[in-house]
């Protein structure tokens, strides 16, 4: 496995997946929480943190799989943030049998298309490239974060989105797989028992996102006051209380 991965605690295995421009340190203030009941696994994925760089199409499901079986855990509970949990979602209908319960922080869709205005964003972002303190200051000046760009989290936030910006400029690719059809058409066929959280001052987008995922046949909606699109930074405690909650039921 050449996978950045850590372990932590013991019991049913609960996997953390990690933000885009992120790493494994999305959850460095929610894996202590959850690992005094359970084993918690948060890992970089390919591209980020300590993991190697893209140097073909992304599969992050596969990678997602192929971590799963190098520590032979065959079913587990799966906690993804943003782009997290939307592997977490494609890996759930993927694999149905591997997962028990399904957390989503936030999470992205596949097949979702974003409005202008969020496209508009991402090609700020990229205009300003290669100038990796401008483009983290694009980014990070988005309203999506004026909660964690005004909090004591503001230096955490601000250095793992740069060493995560400057470990793209290594990719060799910027494609990623993901799945066919499309998991925004195929949200009623997902079975497992699933908790949505997002914060009231999330993006609109992620807001049409959580009623598209209403079609889930089992799933509970959680909306956390004062949140931006990193709770796990600003309410940890709880995001901890809110996942531990929906796990113990």
């Amino acid at each position: 496995m050449d996978l950045h991965y850590e372990v932590q605690g013991k019991g049913e295995a609960v996997v953390l997946i990690h933000n885009a421009m992120a790493d494994l340190r999305d959850w460095e203030l929610i894996a202590p929480q959850l690992a005094q009941t359970y084993q918690v696994i948060t890992f970089d994925g390919r591209g980020a943190g300590q993991s190697p760089p893209l140097l073909k199409p992304a599969h992050y499901v596969e990678d997602l799989r192929q971590l799963l079986d190098h520590l032979n855990l065959d079913r587990v509970i799966l906690v993804g943030h943003s782009i997290g949990g939307q592997i977490a979602t494609d890996f759930a209908l993927a694999y149905p049998d591997r997962v028990t319960r399904l957390v989503l922080v936030a999470p992205g869709l596949s097949g979702f298309q974003f409005s202008p205005d969020v496209q508009q964003w991402y090609a700020q972002i990229n205009a300003v490239a290669p100038d990796l303190e401008k483009m983290v200051e694009v980014l990070l000046n988005h309203p999506v974060y004026s909660v964690v760009m005004s909090s004591p989290q503001r230096d955490r936030i601000i250095e793992m989105t740069t060493h995560n910006m400057k470990r793209s400029f290594e990719w060799k690719t910027y494609e990623m797989l993901w799945a066919q059809p499309p998991t925004i058409d195929r949200l009623s066929e997902l079975q497992t028992k699933t908790l949505f959280i997002i914060g009231k001052k999330d993006m609109p987008d992620l807001f049409k996102v959580a009623e598209l995922f209403q079609q889930v046949p089992d799933i509970h909606f959680a909306y956390l006051e004062g949140a931006d699109h990193m709770p796990t930074f600003t309410h940890a405690d709880e995001v901890s209380s809110r996942i531990v909650q929906f796990l113990s039921q």
